[in-house]
């Protein structure tokens, strides 16, 4: 292939832009805030999991005092007759007086022991409440710090993608006053090696893949006409010709 050599010269100009969208590009995928925001997304997992498990056993211990409560209610009144018609000597009868104090006796036990389970019950429900309460601060934390997270990122973002806009609009004009051979040339070897197509042969080196060129391949490279595209017999990038590569 043929080119004007000011041509393949302002390749060095398309490397220039290219090795810039390539940074920016990477910069934007490798924003140290997408690693934090990664890490805080899995804290308020692991922080909604928890308050879930803690609202569940809040909600068991409500449900515990609430059981108790219904035995107690209906225990206490019972409790209350009792000892009203106790009190009141409406029982006249020895065996059912006996019986009527046994069953005081009897309530009185069992409404010792379900206030007794009452007071353990409260006591979860005051802890369970407290463990909400804490872990729901502490996912509110996480949260608010992903929203300030998220704002610098998108600050970021925004700003790479208007260097990006500027970057990408000067390598549009300045490939439409290359050849379109050049150009596609230099595109279909920069696929396939994941970079730039064309590299500064400066003091004999080729600046894409830095390795020297031998002795004979200068001699070609020496001999060739300024129109012909030359090309690094290494990386198979279009070596670019200055007034430094050394070549005479």
């Amino acid at each position: 292939m043929q080119a004007d050599p000011a041509a393949q010269r302002r390749l060095l100009e398309l490397v220039a832009i290219d090795t810039q969208v390539a940074q920016l590009t990477h910069r934007r995928n490798n924003l140290p805030e997408n690693a934090e925001l990664a890490e805080l997304r899995a804290r308020h997992t692991e922080a909604s999991r928890a308050l879930v498990a803690a609202e569940t056993r809040l909600s068991d211990a409500q449900r515990e005092v609430q059981r108790v409560e219904s035995d107690l209610v209906p225990a206490r009144q019972r409790l209350v007759r009792d000892q009203e018609r106790a009190d009141q000597g409406a029982v006249t009868d020895p065996r059912a007086l006996r019986g009527l104090l046994e069953e005081i006796e009897h309530l009185g036990g069992r409404i010792a022991t379900l206030e007794d389970q009452e007071l353990d019950h409260l006591q979860e429900v005051e802890d369970a409440t407290a463990d909400r309460d804490h872990l729901a601060a502490a996912r509110d934390l996480v949260t608010a710090r992903a929203r300030e997270v998220i704002a610098a990122r998108d600050q970021q973002v925004a700003e790479i993608d208007g260097r990006l806009a500027v970057a990408r609009d000067a390598r549009a004009s300045l490939v439409a006053g290359l050849p379109a051979d050049l150009v596609g040339l230099y595109d279909r070897i920069g696929a396939r090696l994941g970079g730039a197509g064309a590299a500064e042969l400066r003091a004999k080196r080729c600046l894409g893949c830095l390795l020297e060129i031998n002795a004979a391949d200068l001699r070609r490279f020496a001999a060739a006409a300024p129109e012909e595209v030359i090309r690094c017999e290494e990386c198979d990038r279009i070596l670019v010709r200055t007034p430094e590569s050394g070549l005479s």
